[in-house]
């Protein structure tokens, strides 16, 4: 199957910035019987990248999980993408081909999430089977396995400086884990409710956690392990949480269909973005921290203006509910998973 693609303009997003390009080329969409993945060429065939001519919300489409995909995440350099899914398995992907690289087994149950280390050595995922699994991204072979949570693990993410993972989980406690030994650092318990989605931030100071069963969300001292400040807004739980690079911003995704921007050092709500129909369930900064992608239910992903609260574009394509989104370190790419079995890369900027 072949279908050419001609565009005029390409529109490119930076921040609330639009320009348009002249493109002039013509581009061809390859897929082969039984591929399990899109690819796309030049017509010259000069340009190996898979993507990277496609107009801006054209997606390349990955294929080849079995069941839902769960978490996505976009390795630093930007080459390679992970998956993860309820089949069980973990999936490397070249981003500039779009084909799979590895395919990783060792959890018993669902896996609910992903996390590359800032350096581009170590894949984490984080399972229903209580565990979690440290990766050697390059090869694709485990390193180790952290054991200590007494149910469902259900959300990860690195330390800035490689050295520590934190996870969350509903056994009601927030795990920090030294990854060079495997052994767990401490425990933050106190007012810890079950766990749904963690985040770091990137200085490395602050946790930032929230439950199923509770419409807060709660940010927590790393180096003490204490209860610092609740924050309170959202009309039903929270599910997504992502700090801005310069760790004073944390954006927050609920079910009430709405992302909300927090101030950290006072507390208070700066924004709400309005304008999805259904949960947001995944929420990304772009590495200025000048645009926030969101994913949600209603299958779409919005970018926002962080600065005015205006929305950017819509990204439409998926059949099934969004759960997972992830910028590249460029700020060019989003990566979103869902639950059509299918990861989508989405050209955001030039």
């Amino acid at each position: 199957m072949s279908v050419q693609m001609s565009y005029s303009k390409i529109k490119v997003l930076t921040g609330a910035a639009i320009v348009l390009l002249g493109a002039g080329g013509t581009w061809l969409w390859q897929s082969a019987p039984g591929a399990t993945s899109l690819s796309v060429q030049s017509a010259n065939q000069q340009d190996k990248s898979a993507w990277v001519n496609v107009g801006i919300g054209d997606p390349l489409t990955l294929k080849g999980h079995a069941n839902s995909v769960w978490s996505v995440a976009i390795s630093p350099d930007g080459q390679k993408v992970a998956s993860a899914s309820t089949d069980k398995t973990i999936k490397i992907w070249d981003l500039a081909t779009g084909t799979e690289l590895h395919t990783l087994k060792g959890h018993s149950q669902w896996i609910n999430a992903v996390a590359i280390s800032p350096d581009g050595k170590m894949l984490a995922s984080a399972s229903a089977d209580n565990t979690i699994i440290l990766w050697d991204l390059p090869t694709g072979k485990l390193i180790r396995t952290l054991k200590g949570h007494l149910a469902s693990v259900q959300s990860i993410a690195f330390s800035s400086d490689n050295k520590a993972l934190v996870s969350g989980s509903w056994d009601q406690s927030i795990k920090l884990w030294d990854v060079t030994t495997g052994k767990q650092i401490r425990s933050l318990k106190g007012d810890c409710d079950v766990v749904d989605a963690i985040a770091i931030s990137p200085d490395g100071n602050t946790v930032a956690s929230t439950s199923y069963f509770d419409n807060a969300i709660k940010v927590w001292n790393v180096n003490t392990g204490k209860l610092i400040r609740v924050l309170r807004g959202h009309e039903q739980a929270a599910h997504s949480l992502a700090f801005s690079p310069n760790s004073n911003t944390l954006a927050s995704g609920g079910w009430d269909n709405t992302i909300k921007l927090w101030d950290l050092k006072t507390g208070k709500e700066t924004y709400t973005f309005t304008g999805h129909t259904n949960k947001v369930w995944s929420v990304s900064f772009s590495p200025d921290g000048n645009t926030l992608a969101s994913g949600s239910w209603d299958k779409t992903i919005r970018l926002w203006n962080v600065n005015t609260g205006q929305e950017i574009r819509t990204l439409a394509g998926h059949d099934d509910k969004v759960w997972s989104i992830a910028f590249s370190n460029d700020g060019t790419s989003v990566a979103s998973s869902s639950l059509d079995k299918t990861i989508k890369i989405w050209r955001v900027a030039q």
